[in-house]
Order: structure tokens, then sequence, then C-alpha cells
């Protein structure tokens, strides 16, 4: 990665999903077995969890609409990391749960891995909104991405809630400046670059 990418957090997130995409697909080569068992399999969680903490500054530059989001994920996340110390992989991380029959306990590493695919998950929709459109207001894409993915886990109140602030969004050309990247360079580079880093598909 070039000097100057070291403060782009797109690409930081991207290069890193990239890698992690990289390594499953040579040991789907070396294996000859099939992604969807690689994908649980063998991912290692320490670059998966370390690669998901590069997200959290996006949460943070969308401000209040997404500042629930941004407290649950990086708690999630933290936990994640802390695992990753003494677990190699993904799927050692929920056998143990499930040894331990705490898959759906609140608080235990499976749990908090589903609500850390949440929050990738919104970030990917997101981004896809942004590219897709040229409307300098995020209300649309945050909107449609809040809709896709947490809505149908939230109750009237946070739903609400998060309505209201959705007009406190910044701008798209705010947000990718937060991010220190530009519109033209994010249309032409990051298109490619972010969305085919295979952000948790």
């Amino acid at each position: 990665m070039a000097a100057d990418d070291n403060n782009k957090p797109l690409r930081k997130i991207a290069e890193a999903f990239k890698s992690l995409s990289n390594s499953i697909n040579k040991d789907d080569d070396t294996n000859n077995t099939t992604s969807e068992t690689l994908d649980s399999c063998t991912m290692e969680l320490a670059p998966f969890s370390n690669a998901c903490s590069l997200v959290s500054p996006l949460f943070r530059c969308l401000g209040i609409a997404f500042r629930f989001a941004e407290m649950d994920y990086v708690a999630k996340v933290d936990d994640l990391v802390e695992a990753s110390k003494s677990i190699s992989t993904l799927q050692a991380m929920m056998d143990g749960d499930i040894e331990s029959n705490c898959v759906r306990k609140g608080g235990s590493h499976t749990r908090n891995l589903l609500r850390v695919k949440r929050g990738l998950d919104m970030v990917r929709v997101l981004f896809e909104q942004i590219i897709a459109t040229d409307e300098n207001s995020l209300k649309s894409p945050a909107s449609t991405a809040y809709a896709q993915v947490f809505a149908p886990h939230h109750n009237w109140a946070i739903r609400k809630a998060v309505a209201a602030g959705m007009y406190a969004l910044p701008t798209k050309a705010q947000l990718l400046m937060k991010l220190n990247e530009d519109v033209q360079r994010f249309r032409r580079g990051l298109r490619c670059r972010y969305i085919l880093a295979h952000l948790l598909q």
C-alpha cells in the first residue's frame, strides 16, 4: 500500500478485505473445497477482526444517525479482537460457543460476530448506494442501507430516532472529505477497489 494511503480509511478497508478474499481464494485453489465452507472454516480470526476494526471510523463519520451502530459495532469488534488472541479461526470460535451452549446468548463471540456482520453489510450497502447515485445527499443511500440491514431488528422507537438523525447526515462531499477522498477519485478508483474487495460476501 502506498504511503499516502495511510490516511485514507476506505483504501485501508479495501486492501484489508481484499487480502482476506485472496487468502480464501488461495486456500480454495489448494484444498479444492467450496467457498461457502472456507468462509467459516479457514478464515483466521485475527486478520478478520483487524480488518473489521478499520470500518469503525466510517460509522463515526456518519454522525448521530448511526451513533448507536458505531457504539455497538466497536464493542463487538473489540470482543472479536480479544478472542483472536486465543482462538485461531472463525470456525473454532463458533465451535467453542456451540460446545458451551451459548451461541444465542447475548455477549457470546458468535452473537457478536453476527452483529459485526450486520455492520459490514450496512457499510457495503451504503457505499453501493453512494456509488449508484450522483446526488450529494446521503439521506437516500443511508436510509436504504438502514432499511435493508438494521431496521428489521429494531423496534419502533429506535427506527424513529434513526429517521430523525438522517437529517443530520453529512453530504457525500463532506463524508469523503472526512475520509480524505474526493468525489471524482472515489467514483473512478474506489468503485472497483471497494466493492470488489468482497466485503463479507
